[in-house]
């Protein structure tokens, strides 16, 4: 693919998709959202159609019906033959000469890097639930399968909520310590107890989705002092900076300079003690590490790595990153 190709960019999540039509200049000439993205849930096709709406809009605000490269950063496309799969199902929908998908963790990385640096670093991305991938200029990579616990994942805000719950559950029943979570979770709700949540949850009563919403209330309980809350906060930067030790590690850039990019609605929030706990380790166990949080749209990771493919000039990736500029480079603490 030479250089001149218009790129689809697709950032797909669990909760929503992010498309963007980018034109061989540069310029962003079409855009949608859609739904969620989920084919572990509804199948593959079934979730490519959910694609395919916000596709279809952004590329008739566009003026075109396909493109030259896709550049596809999905959510549950953790495993390289899930990446395969996705790529052949976005293939049949003809939007594009080629297809490139990858997990929407390296999003996140590649809207962290600078126009002009090489594909370099680590990214960890700390939302629904938690990932972390790395990438090299030889094209090597790093990366986890982050498929819940069962591939040794702790956190995210999905399971931050779960371990908060679980703490209010047995302070309210004698099983565990005392904890404010124990009357902060249900008071979220307008509820009186523990039981009366549960009981809520479990019939339904509170819709499943509405979980997440538990997260702030956790963070905010910790930052009032409650030491049960706060043990749970300095867990999430473990496992934040364990990822990201890990891959360095394995790309040989722990002893070197190297980025490592934070994003996901957990990590953008910037909690002071989230943040200062996951400088403090990174000081310790990679102490050249570089941290810094990732604001921008991950859609905009989704352009570049669709630009690099097409080996755009630097000034075409600095016009489609003006367009979504929005703090990408903020440092941490």
């Amino acid at each position: 693919m030479g250089v001149g190709t218009s790129v689809l960019a697709i950032d797909a999540g669990n909760s929503k998709t992010d498309v963007a039509v980018v034109a061989a200049d540069g310029q962003v000439v079409g855009a949608a959202r859609g739904g969620g993205f989920q084919p572990p849930r509804v199948g593959v096709e079934p979730a490519v159609d959910v694609l395919a709406k916000a596709v279809t809009r952004a590329l008739a605000q566009a003026g075109v019906d396909s493109v030259g490269h896709v550049s596809a950063c999905l959510a549950n496309a953790d495993l390289p033959v899930e990446e395969r799969e996705l790529a052949q199902a976005l293939r049949r929908r003809g939007w594009g000469t080629s297809v490139e998908v990858y997990n929407d963790t390296f999003a996140v990385l590649r809207a962290g890097l600078l126009e002009d640096a090489e594909p370099r670093g680590v990214a960890v991305v700390c939302g629904a639930g938690i990932n972390c991938v790395g990438m090299l200029p030889d094209g090597r990579t790093a990366r986890f399968p982050a498929i819940g616990r069962i591939s040794g994942d702790w956190g995210g805000g999905g399971g931050l909520a779960e371990e908060a719950l679980w703490h209010a559950a047995r302070a309210e029943d004698g099983r565990g310590g005392p904890t404010a979570l124990r009357v902060a979770l249900p008071g979220h709700f307008g509820l009186p107890s523990m039981y009366a949540l549960i009981e809520a949850l479990h019939l339904g009563r509170i819709p499943q989705v509405r979980r997440h919403e538990l997260t702030p209330v956790l963070f905010a309980t910790a930052a009032a002092g409650d030491a049960v809350a706060r043990s749970l906060v300095d867990r999430m930067a473990d496992e934040v900076v364990a990822m990201a030790t890990v891959a360095l590690t394995r790309l040989d850039l722990l002893d070197e300079e190297a980025p490592v990019l934070l994003g996901g609605s957990v990590l953008a929030a910037r909690h002071p003690q989230l943040d200062d706990r996951v400088r403090s380790l990174l000081s310790e166990h990679a102490p050249k590490a570089e941290p810094r949080v990732v604001t921008a749209r991950p859609v905009l990771g989704a352009a570049l790595l669709g630009l690099d493919q097409a080996g755009a000039p630097t000034d075409t990736h600095a016009r489609v990153r003006s367009h979504y500029e929005g703090g990408t480079h903020a440092h941490l603490g």
